[in-house]
């Protein structure tokens, strides 16, 4: 196949060319469907799950598409190439390695090209204990009107208000403000939730089906929107076990960043969706990063967010305007440009291979 025709134009396309290669792998699918929900075109919503590799194998590599459902055009196109990658399907039989690839763990975000969830949430944001208080963000509840106008485009006074706190605090500033996560307003940007939602329970299902078997896993999951254009970032994030942080640079380089250190270009979120994983397989010797792939400037790309919010609370809205506002964001998160999905390719074969050869060489837990 071309590279380009791994990558799809909607979530009801990148479903059918991941079933269809999934078929084409003799591979097993296991369907998970979201209940009383339909996607933009009418269709069902489903996160679906392959396994590739020895069924006994010891070690695990996890690859997730979708967490932030517009973003999944990058993590399906990685996905479906796999699955029709017969040399490393072979490597998994040699080195005894297991892979569940997991695609549109987001699937309403993915159909909708909304970068939250069916409730307004963003997972990157939802794997926190909810018994416990959660965490505030003063510097988001100062900007919340702000961010999300009565009105779009936003009014000259709004823009020159953004502009002006960009001046003033700078840039990092406005994008940690903004991108650490807020529990307080369940119409806004970053929102973490009040709750466990769907996708996450189901990725804790999926943990502790595969998961307790296992003496290392690792994980992979695909993003877009940070960075410069085509690079793919390694960020290892969240709440890291012992070691792990040096464990996914022995496997992945030393360019492997993470907010913890101050090498990466993401925030320190609360509650990223990586943690599910540290939480729910404890017994497991656990690696995991994202891999965040650039597209527009940083600035340009909250922009597009800030739509993405309005449109949600807006949905009546002029259907020409929510279409062109879709349009948009989807271009912020996927470029439709040969060279850019090269890149993205091309990245994110070498990341899987390195992570596959690094859980061969992982010790069995005692």
């Amino acid at each position: 196949m071309n590279p380009s025709s791994y990558f799809a134009s909607s979530y009801v396309n990148a479903r059918r060319l991941y079933l269809r290669s999934a078929a084409d792998a003799a591979a097993r699918v296991e369907t998970h469907v979201i209940p009383e929900l339909r996607g933009l075109e009418n269709e069902e919503l489903a996160t679906d799950v392959v396994r590739l590799g020895p069924t006994n194998a010891r070690r695990l590599l996890v690859l997730t598409s979708g967490t932030h459902g517009v973003e999944g055009f990058c993590g399906s196109a990685a996905q479906i190439a796999l699955l029709h990658d017969r040399p490393l399907h072979a490597l998994l039989e040699r080195l005894n390695v297991m892979i569940l690839v997991v695609h549109a763990i987001n699937p309403y975000g993915f159909s909708y090209l909304s970068r939250t969830n069916e409730d307004n949430v963003d997972l990157n944001r939802n794997s926190i204990d909810f018994s416990r208080p959660l965490p505030v963000n003063p510097a988001y509840d100062d900007l919340h009107a702000l961010l999300v106008p009565p009105t779009w485009p936003p009014s000259a006074q709004n823009a020159a208000a953004i502009a002006s706190y960009i001046e003033q605090r700078g840039e990092a500033a406005y994008q940690q403000a903004l991108t650490i996560g807020q529990y307080g307003h369940g119409d806004g940007m970053f929102f973490g939730g009040g709750r466990t939602v769907w996708s996450t329970r189901l990725l804790q299902t999926l943990f502790e089906q595969y998961g307790p078997a296992c003496d290392s896993i690792g994980w992979i999951d695909f993003h877009t929107g940070l960075g410069p254009y085509g690079h793919g970032e390694k960020i290892c994030v969240g709440q890291l076990g012992a070691d792990e942080l040096q464990r996914a640079r022995a496997w992945w380089g030393a360019d492997v960043t993470s907010p913890l250190d101050g090498t990466s270009v993401a925030a320190n979120v609360a509650g990223p969706v990586l943690d599910t994983l540290r939480r729910t397989c404890t017994r497991a010797r656990t690696t995991a990063i994202a891999i965040e792939y650039g597209t527009v400037p940083l600035v340009d790309m909250l922009q597009r967010l800030r739509a993405d919010a309005w449109v949600r609370q807006h949905p009546d809205a002029d259907r020409q305007q929510i279409d062109a506002i879709r349009a948009e964001i989807r271009a912020g998160f996927y470029c439709e440009d040969d060279v850019w999905r090269g890149l993205i390719l091309g990245q994110a074969r070498a990341a899987i291979l390195q992570a596959v050869i690094g859980l061969s060489r992982e010790p069995a837990v005692a």
